[in-house]
């Protein structure tokens, strides 16, 4: 069963704490929108969940009654697992306390903050903790998917930063998990994704970032983003841990710093960063500078805040967006003219290319580590089309699709999990790679009816095994 009846929104209501919105009641529309526009679905119900009394009791409650199930964090996903037609959602938006005890060196943090949540109050005492690019996503999902960013190259993804996390499973029980707790569930959130539960709390390692860093961008005529893209490869294998070079292909923003004539055309911009300060950093920045003859650069310190929200702009909702990506252990010179290729040909001026650049802290731990599997991925591509008008969905998602097919050859064929869009289930294996099997497993433990399959599924083992 799929609905609610009158009777049964009516029970559910006496269960909860929170806000229960149905199809007509104020508040739903916003409730189920979720930052890709492309995402249009209705459910039957939204539990907007005050505290984890209320997560405990809409679980229970779509499992007794065979709802499908959706969970919400930050509704940032691509591919819109924050909502299902039909069935039912447990919106966590509500719950966004961050707590941080600068002694310990530790955060706890509620299921449904977002990134500028966890900076906000973390950066009160010059800490953080590896998070993503863009301030409005949802730090659960970010997590549960392995989560890298900035500071992945120096202190390893944000699951290799998880301490612990308080989660409701598929029996609608409270677990509290960790390296000796539940081990092998702890295991599965770190790089699994939401296969396994709802989690309302996190427990993460911090260290001391900020609250000054070195960051900024370089930009370089698209003529030469072959020659540059080549050397920022070589530059690459003697790159400090403590310095992250991005690079990505688009139409050249309005910046302060570049001519006029420059806005809006095609362009290589290599986004810097580091959390150290001094002679070192700028010396290495400006080595990465000569790669080319740049268009323009702004480069030096600024706040960390400051640089996790630079991108918001380009990352706002309301957008229509379509994701394809590949893993790179190498950038090889045919990757290299695939992606030149395609940048040059952008079907909307919302589009880029990026290559986030991974290694040092990020590839340090073994595949098996952590759920999250691709420890050898040096460079993940993005293809990030996005664009306003429904008239261009099939344009722009054939463009996205064809550059995917011909970057593959060069490709791992591993894929970071929160890049997959809706109509890629069936790369999960690629995302979860050698560690699928022991992924099914627990499953088949903690959600034997696959109650959590609204995502990039893991089927429970048994499942698995009667599909294979």
């Amino acid at each position: 069963m799929d609905t609610l009846t009158n009777g049964q929104f009516n029970e559910l209501r006496g269960l909860l704490r929170g806000e229960l919105l149905e199809a007509n009641s104020a508040g739903y529309d916003e409730a189920r929108t979720v930052w890709n526009a492309m995402i249009d679905r209705r459910p039957a119900a939204i539990v907007r969940c005050a505290g984890t009394a209320d997560v405990r009791a809409s679980l229970a409650y779509a499992r007794d009654h065979q709802l499908r199930l959706a969970v919400r964090g930050g509704g940032h996903n691509i591919a819109g697992s924050a909502l299902c037609d039909d069935g039912l959602v447990i919106d966590l938006s509500r719950m966004r306390s961050v707590y941080v005890d600068p002694e310990r060196r530790r955060a706890w943090v509620e299921g449904g903050a977002i990134l500028r949540d966890f900076d906000h109050e973390a950066q009160a005492y010059g800490l953080a903790t590896p998070l993503g690019i863009n301030s409005t996503t949802g730090v659960a999902g970010l997590t549960l998917g392995g989560g890298f960013g900035w500071l992945s190259r120096t202190l390893g993804l944000a699951a290799d930063n998880l301490l612990s996390a308080e989660m409701i499973t598929a029996d609608a029980q409270r677990r509290q998990v960790s390296a000796t707790d539940d081990p092998d569930l702890f295991w599965a959130i770190r790089g699994g994704g939401g296969n396994f539960g709802v989690v309302t709390r996190f427990e993460f390692a911090l260290h001391p970032v900020g609250p000054q860093i070195t960051a900024g961008l370089i930009v370089y005529p698209f003529a030469q983003a072959r020659e540059v893209l080549q050397q920022y490869r070589d530059a690459v294998a003697s790159m400090a841990p403590d310095l992250t070079v991005w690079a990505v292909l688009r139409k050249a923003p309005p910046l302060p710093f570049l001519a006029p004539q420059a806005h809006g055309q095609d362009a290589l911009v290599l986004p810097v960063f580091s959390p150290a300060q001094g002679q070192a950093v700028d010396a290495a920045i400006a080595r990465i500078a000569r790669l080319g003859e740049p268009l323009g650069m702004h480069v030096g310190p600024m706040p960390y805040k400051a640089w996790q929200q630079i991108f918001d702009p380009m990352l706002t909702p309301g957008a229509r967006n379509y994701w394809k990506s590949h893993n790179f252990t190498h950038l090889s010179d045919e990757a290299i003219d695939v992606v030149v290729r395609y940048a040059g040909n952008l079907p909307t001026s919302q589009c880029e290319i990026f290559l986030g650049l991974l290694g040092g802290q990020a590839g340090a731990p073994s595949p098996q580590a952590t759920a999250y599997p691709h420890r050898n991925a040096l460079y993940v591509m993005n293809v990030h089309t996005r664009w306003e008008d429904p008239a261009d969905d099939e344009r722009c998602i054939a463009w996205a699709r064809s550059f995917f097919a011909d970057a593959a050859p060069y490709a791992s064929g591993g894929v970071y999990v929160n890049f997959m869009p809706q109509d890629e289930g069936e790369r999960s294996f690629d995302a979860y790679g050698a560690n699928y099997a022991r992924l099914a497993q627990i499953k088949a433990t903690y959600d034997p009816d696959n109650l959590f399959h609204t995502n990039q599924n893991i089927r429970p083992a048994s499942a698995t095994a009667a599909a294979g």
